[in-house]
């Protein structure tokens, strides 16, 4: 069926189209253009003047575990400072928890997101660093989302040698998650996993023909930008303490610096330098980084506001990234972007701009959501 979707007071596309009127064949964006000269559709919506943009592309989450890290929460906003090594408690949690009750935990969070214009999700395994529940994380987020990266090298677990759980990570675990998964990530960072140790994970990962993405520059300055432009990573996540020569290398790559600010508000850091990476040249993302410990929010409304608010992106800038740039940290262009041919997901505010979602920070705005052209909201 075919719908036509008239009285867009503001469309924002990414791309070349532009009008106040579109249409939505099946799945896809079959036509955008003026009104005046729509195609006849089957159904006719009018959306009276609100704005319309592409879906949220949530290209960071970790939404398959189990437990609650509330108290872990109370502690750091009482001064106590964020480690790593809170993963730990995730994955004890996780390790217990039946399939039917880590399903229900993404289930719920992917279905919470959409409410919020959330219509492209990426999640990661991370929380079973062992083989069985790496296997069965990778199973369980691919049947609610349609990007699973494989973390298993999130934390060298208590009491494991760092260096044989590489050997691990790099060999059975990869081995039977592979067959689950498109990418493969790492967390390169002081009290996780040092630049050898990494790059040793993604380079196997490679091998099996996986994508690869890489968490870095979280806690401080490391090697993780550099060793994510190196081997032609997708995306670095977090990018929160970056060097010129870092923003320098995202600028003149294809690896995408993909910004956290949630989490660094969670975890009370600075926030990432956005207007240096953007003046440099780099492609930008911003995405949730859904997860228990340090950014329990699937909000990518309150993500484009802190952007805009605190990290002086413009709305434009802001909004791309967390719709077409969450696209291109996922080698994607049929989501994040509104043309003919993409994705029919579509993000109507209750709003007549996207100027809304900064001018009126904290007000929930999603006033209806398309996702594979179907009304979902």
């Amino acid at each position: 069926m075919s719908v036509l979707i008239t009285g867009i007071g503001e469309l924002t596309t990414n791309s070349e189209a532009t009008g106040d009127a579109l249409i939505v064949d099946g799945e896809r964006i079959a036509w955008v253009g003026s009104s005046a000269s729509a195609p006849a559709a089957d159904e006719r919506v009018d959306v009276e003047g609100r704005a319309v943009l592409p879906g949220w592309v949530d290209s960071h989450t970790h939404l398959v575990f189990a437990g609650d890290r509330t108290a872990e929460f109370g502690a750091r906003m009482a001064g106590k400072p964020y480690t790593a090594g809170g993963i730990a408690v995730t994955v004890n949690a996780t390790r217990q928890a039946t399939d039917a009750e880590l399903a229900e935990v993404v289930r719920k969070h992917v279905a919470e997101a959409l409410r919020q214009g959330t219509t492209f999700v990426e999640t990661k395994t991370g929380y079973g660093l062992n083989v069985p529940d790496e296997v069965r994380s990778a199973r369980i987020a691919a049947e609610h989302v349609e990007e699973v990266t494989f973390l298993g090298a999130h934390l060298v677990p208590p009491g494991e040698d760092a260096d044989t759980y590489v050997d691990l990570v790099r060999g059975e675990m990869l081995d039977a998650v592979a067959p689950l998964v498109r990418w493969a990530d790492v967390f390169c960072e002081k009290g996780a996993f040092d630049y050898d140790q990494s790059k040793a994970v993604l380079v196997a990962a490679k091998d099996k023909g996986l994508g690869l993405r890489v968490h870095g520059n979280q806690l401080g300055e490391g090697p993780g930008v550099r060793l994510a432009v190196e081997l032609g990573a997708a995306s670095v996540d977090h990018c929160t303490y970056l060097s010129q020569q870092d923003v320098d290398a995202l600028a003149s790559s294809d690896t995408v610096a993909t910004l956290l600010p949630a989490c660094d508000l969670s975890t009370r850091q600075s926030l990432p330098p956005a207007r240096a990476l953007l003046d440099a040249g780099a492609t930008v993302a911003l995405a949730s980084n859904c997860n228990p410990g340090s950014s329990y929010t699937s909000s990518m409304a309150f993500c484009v506001t802190t952007a805009v608010l605190q990290m002086r992106m413009s709305v434009e800038e802001a909004v791309w990234a967390a719709t077409a740039g969450g696209a291109r940290a996922l080698r994607r262009d049929d989501v994040g972007v509104i043309r003919p041919g993409a994705r029919a997901d579509l993000h109507v505010l209750d709003a007549p701009s996207i100027t809304h979602l900064a001018y009126r920070p904290g007000v929930p705005l999603t006033h209806s959501v398309w996702r594979k052209g179907v009304r979902a909201i």
